[in-house]
């Protein structure tokens, strides 16, 4: 669950910048918002999740 929020909470600061210094248009931002409300009730929501967790804790793996 942690990673849930943690993935919403960067995800939402990049469209932010990506807003105010890029020129991403909130239209663009909505479509792009509406698309993953899309993808999460369809049938590759679980190979979804199952990408990012694997994605997270290769991260997580990472010694420094």
């Amino acid at each position: 669950m942690a990673l849930s929020i943690s993935a919403v909470v960067l995800l939402a600061i990049i469209v932010f910048l990506l807003i105010k210094k890029s020129g991403l248009k909130a239209g663009h931002a909505v479509v792009c918002m509406l698309l993953g409300f899309y993808i999460a009730s369809s049938s590759i929501a679980p190979t979804v999740s199952s990408l990012t967790t694997s994605v997270a804790s290769m991260i997580g793996s990472f010694k420094f």
